[in-house]
């Protein structure tokens, strides 16, 4: 037993440093009484404790720890040999001692919970010893750090040595090397980050990648090779960071390896080769200059580490890769006044002027230069300051200030996780607490700990700031915007709740998703390359909608849908303008973000010039159309071309409902709209038509002398479509003589031969394809309904509305008009139907029938919402049921009148003193009220009903739409329209 001079003469208490006060005088005297107690139940302790209060240092050491530290006082308390053994021995040879006393307790044929007990004990001792020779100033920081590292390297082999014993012992691994399981064993353990450059921190998680090279490995087992290293790799993590009554060696994390989120834990050698060769990105490869093969089997592992040299260390980079690691950096760089340094409750580690600056400081620089400069490629911070230095990218000072920065900072890490054993850079909030971190890290002025703090962060922060400074914009909005790595970056989810999203974990995991490939768009590198630097834009816009989350979710599933990337994204990067009318959309619109998700390059169209402009004539129209279609090879082409050609088209004017109060007209954007989306009905009616019955002739031949007509009712008939609307049709035809037959290879009857000609055009307008469907065909209002031919002679037709006809088809037939047929035909069935409106019929059976036909649709789809624009009490099939009625009942003295759309109509009966003027004029606002709320309500939602879940967006447009302030009061103006159109509606049908 040595003396007391002895011990003063250990070179560990003559090195030792000025050692911290201690910072809280309660948890001292509590610390103290506690060692007492535990010395004084052992002799040798007891005499040991004596002779260090003795010694000038002695009593320190004591204070210093529990002073400062419960968690280092545990440690001591359960460890009061090994202060000993440091005392009387010093640091390298407890250091040496401990590791005796670890390999000695974990032999091969230790079992789990042995082994599992040895390392948490063991790193209790690396933790209290590494304290001690940090608060001493004993050990360097980069003694301290490789300590650590080394002991975690260690565990790792220790458990994987253990595992692969245990899987052979039950027959499920053929071992090369029995007493030696880890060599050649095909196990592949990979240190990242901290671990991989030797710079873990005190309290740090580990990261790794688990690999295995089945090659390498004789599996015996039942299951699979990979199920086996799956198994070895759950096992390894619970061995290391499972809670025991004697701690955790290290928290472990696996989510560096390739796409964690979709591939297993362990994965093969090869399939890592293929990922890090087709989609790792630029962040992956500054990952990636800090690997190591660290436990396993080792030749494997650093054959995979010399593979990622070519993957890291790119010999010239491509402008793209450039580009790549400008936007990551424009990405992490945070405006002035956004994210200031601040001292209580900063983040020294992510915050302004932390750790991570000086890192990505190094990094950046090596993955542009490395390639070129082997020299570079340091895997330690502050051996890569020192290289940059050499090589001239950075000043002697710069290097300097860094360098001290660095250290300042790292030692600053360790006392604030020295204290609770907690893996925080997070500076305590209350003022108290800071001050006592102060006096742990050696201040006990807590005005010149702040002084010194403060400078240290804004020396990072000036260095940082030069090297990526970039061209500011002043309508850049988002902060910080990080989103590489494995785990949410805490100010990149602030910055996302800045810019109004709510779910910011979820949003920030999927955009992590994207950036690894998990969708066809994003997987190629180019692609990943693109969007990293769009993404602040991205976020921007998608953040300036009424629901962020919701426009981000539609997005989310157009970019799933997107069959390739690249010239996408960068036609977003070229037209900004295009972003924002995307976002727009999936902000506002959730059908047209449908529509637009099944069809992403109707956005191509958005770059036209006159994508905005009225579109042109239908006779121009038609033209176009038939140019396309006389490209086409066969018929499924013609399917597809029409759709793609009318989808482009009503994506056009939809984008311009959303986008427009009014086109110029005063009508407002749905009602100046329908004309548009009528003509392009037109267009692809008489087109379908015409290209139906050359297929048709094919087989059948045609009716030698037979024409067909198609007339078209509802919002068609009346030049009122808006987007979602049907095409309601009513199929005519005439042939010479009864009884005729087609002239073809296959000939059939005149009647069989129009019904089949009719069903296959139905099918040809409402079939889906890969581009959509054109329209859902309506036919139920031809004669007879549903139990009525589909297509009936001229003749025929003619007679029905003379002698069968209902009043209410009368009504439906006031919007006729013919779209699409044979010239003569369709002039003939012109004619006809001018013929029947002018028809003068019995007035009271008129209204009586009308009275009945409106309580009946009441009853059955009335509804007291004033939002439910079509059905409501006075809603829109109110006001059509009039403008029909005064059509019907008016029509015979005054046929100009008779126009198949009711604004026109209304028109011309406020010119014939039919309607008082002040009543004419009403009716004409509340129309176009209804047909503009009715149509973006179509666009937006489909069949959806509005009501107060809608996005705020829609109900702002909506309310503009409908030229009042606010939702609210739009619903105040609807229900006073509605009174007014059923008060009218009501006085005529009243009778006398």
């Amino acid at each position: 037993m040595q003396d007391i001079a002895e011990i003063k003469k250990i070179p560990f208490l003559d090195v030792m440093a000025e050692l911290p006060s201690p910072g809280d005088a309660e948890l001292l005297v509590v610390g103290l009484e506690s060692w007492q107690e535990v010395t004084a139940n052992d002799p040798e302790l007891a005499a040991f404790a004596v002779r260090l209060a003795e010694t000038d240092a002695g009593p320190k050491i004591l204070a210093s720890v529990f002073g400062n530290s419960p968690f280092l006082s545990s440690c001591l308390l359960a460890e009061p040999y090994l202060l000993r053994h440091l005392v009387e021995e010093g640091a390298d040879r407890t250091h040496q001692w401990i590791y005796n006393k670890l390999h000695a307790d974990c032999e091969l044929d230790a079992d789990r919970d042995a082994v599992m007990a040895a390392l948490r004990v063991a790193k209790r001792r690396i933790a209290l010893l590494t304290a001690l020779c940090d608060m001493g100033e004993v050990w360097e920081l980069m003694k301290i750090t490789g300590v650590l590292s080394t002991f975690a390297d260690t565990a790792v082999e220790i458990c994987c040595r253990h595992l692969l014993k245990s899987a052979s012992d039950k027959g499920e691994l053929t071992l090369p090397y029995p007493d030696d399981p880890t060599k050649d064993s095909g196990l592949i353990i990979i240190g990242m980050g901290k671990l991989g450059a030797g710079e873990l921190n005190y309290s740090s998680d580990i990261d790794l990648i688990i690999l295995f090279d089945a090659a390498k490995t004789t599996y015996t087992g039942r299951r699979s090779v990979q199920d086996c290293f799956v198994r070895i790799a759950r096992n390894l993590v619970t061995m290391m960071q499972e809670r025991t009554r004697d701690g955790y060696v290290f928290r472990t994390d696996l989510r560096l390896r390739p796409d964690p989120g979709a591939t297993p834990i362990a994965l093969s050698i090869g399939a890592a080769h293929v990922y890090y060769e087709s989609q790792g990105q630029n962040w992956e490869r500054a990952a990636m200059i800090k690997a190591r093969a660290i436990a396993g089997d080792l030749t494997a592992g650093r054959e995979f580490v010399s593979f990622l040299t070519p993957f890291i260390w790119r010999k010239s980079m491509d402008f793209a890769a450039i580009e790549d690691i400008q936007a990551i950096k424009s990405q992490i760089h945070t405006h002035k006044g956004f994210s200031k340094i601040s001292l209580e409750g900063h983040n020294i580690k992510i915050g302004r002027g932390g750790i991570r600056e000086i890192e990505f400081f190094c990094q950046t620089q090596q993955l542009i230069e490395g390639g070129r400069n082997p020299l570079l490629r340091e895997v330690t911070t502050l051996g890569t300051l020192s290289q940059l230095a050499a090589a001239g990218k950075i000043g002697t000072s710069v290097r300097e200030e860094l360098q001290e920065a660095y250290v300042y900072l790292r030692e600053l890490e360790h006392r604030l996780q020295m204290t609770h054993d907690e893996q925080t850079q997070l500076l305590p909030d209350d003022p108290e607490d800071f001050r006592k971190l102060g006096v742990f890290f050696g201040f006990d002025d807590a005005e010149e700990f702040r002084k010194s703090l403060r400078a240290t962060l804004e020396t990072v922060q000036g260095h940082y700031d030069e090297l990526f400074a970039f061209e500011e914009t002043t309508d850049r909005k988002a902060g910080r915007l990080v989103f590489t790595g494995a785990d949410d970056d805490p100010e990149t989810l602030v910055s996302l709740g800045e810019l109004g999203f709510e779910n910011t974990s979820a949003i920030s995991q999927k955009i992590r998703e994207w950036h690894h490939g998990r969708y066809r768009a994003t997987r190629n590198v180019r692609s990943q390359q693109i969007l990293t630097s769009l993404m602040p834009n991205i976020l921007e816009a998608l953040g300036d909608t009424s629901n962020p989350d919701a426009a981000f979710t539609r997005f989310d599933v157009f970019l799933q849908k997107l069959p390739a990337g690249v010239q996408l994204f960068t036609m977003f990067k070229a037209h900004p303008s295009l972003l924002k009318l995307l976002a727009k959309v999936m902000g506002m619109a959730p059908e047209l973000a449908e529509t637009l998700s099944g069809n992403p390059m109707l956005l191509d169209g958005v770059l036209d010039s006159e994508f905005m402009a009225p579109l042109p004539p239908k006779d121009y129209l038609a033209a176009d159309l038939e140019l396309i279609l006389s490209t086409a090879r066969d018929f499924q082409d013609i399917l597809d071309y029409t759709r793609r050609w009318a989808n482009d088209r009503k994506f056009r004017l939809g984008v311009q409902i959303l986008d427009h109060e009014d086109h110029g007209t005063g009508l407002g954007a749905t009602v100046a709209a329908g004309p548009a989306f009528s003509d392009v009905a037109d267009v692809i009616l008489e087109a379908m038509l015409i290209k139906v019955r050359d297929e048709f002739a094919r087989t059948h031949g045609v009716v030698p002398g037979g024409e067909f007509a198609v007339i078209a009712m509802g919002k068609l008939g009346s030049r009122q479509m808006t987007p979602a609307s049907d095409a309601d049709l009513i199929f005519v035809f005439d042939t010479p003589e009864e009884d005729m037959v087609t002239d073809g290879k296959k000939p059939i009857s005149a009647g069989l031969y129009f019904t089949r000609f009719c069903q296959r055009y139905i099918n040809a307008l409402s079939v889906h394809t890969g581009e959509g469907q054109l329209y859902e065909v309506d036919m139920r209002l031809r004669p007879h309904g549903k139990s009525g031919p589909i297509a009936l002679p001229l003749a025929s037709i003619h007679k029905y509305y003379e002698d069968e006809a209902w009043t209410w088809e009368h009504l439906a037939l006031t919007r006729a008009r013919v779209v699409a047929g044979d010239a003569a035909l369709c002039e003939k069935t012109e004619k006809m139907l001018r013929e029947i409106a002018l028809t003068k019929r019995d007035a009271e059976k008129i209204r009586e029938d009308t009275l009945s036909m409106r309580a009946r649709v009441l009853k059955q789809h009335g509804s007291d919402n004033p939002l439910a624009i079509k059905h409501a009490k006075g809603g829109l099939m109110d006001l059509e049921f009039l403008c029909q009625y005064l059509r019907l009942k008016y029509g015979p003295e005054h046929p100009d009148i008779l126009h198949p759309n009711s604004m026109d109509s209304l028109k011309e009966m406020k010119a014939s003193g039919i309607l008082p003027e002040e009543t004419a004029d009403r009716l004409m606002d509340i129309l176009k009220l209804y047909l503009n709320i009715s149509g973006l309500k179509q666009l937006c939602l489909g069949g959806r009903k509005i009501d107060e879940s809608i996005p705020l967006a829609l109900k702002n447009a909506l309310a503009k739409a409908g030229e009042v302030d606010n939702f609210d009061a739009l619903a105040k103006k609807l229900k006073t329209a509605q009174d007014d159109i059923d008060r009218l509606l009501n006085d005529h049908l009243a009778g006398d």
